[in-house]
């Protein structure tokens, strides 16, 4: 019996701070799967984070580009962590992965006990 694979988009969503990138780190098997943020926009290569709210529709187009080139790889597995905090920020993942046969997971991340 051949075990077909299963190309999945997995969405992180959570307040900042809780944690959403270390479990996406940890979950793509540190870097074996890409993990796709809005926040990347605003780190430079030295790690330090600079928001500017100007950008951040850049951002977000940005973050769903990077996914959809992994789609059109068909990547196995593609992380997005970001905060997510109103649903339709996920609309754009939902359709993407309908149209392309990818099954989406959302998880939401709390960090309640340190």
């Amino acid at each position: 019996m051949q075990v077909q694979n299963i190309h999945s988009i997995i969405l992180l969503r959570g307040l900042p701070g809780s944690g959403k990138s270390t479990l996406a780190n940890l979950l793509s098997e540190s870097g074996k799967y890409p993990v796709f943020s809005v926040d990347q926009h605003f780190t430079d290569n030295d790690g330090k984070y600079t928001f500017n709210h100007l950008q951040n529709h850049i951002a977000y187009d940005e973050c769903k580009k990077n996914v959809l080139n992994e789609i059109q790889k068909r990547t196995e597995k593609i992380f997005v962590d970001n905060t997510f905090t109103i649903e339709w920020e996920m609309e754009p993942y939902f359709i993407m992965a309908k149209e392309n046969g990818y099954r989406i997971f959302v998880f939401t991340v709390e960090h309640y006990h340190g």
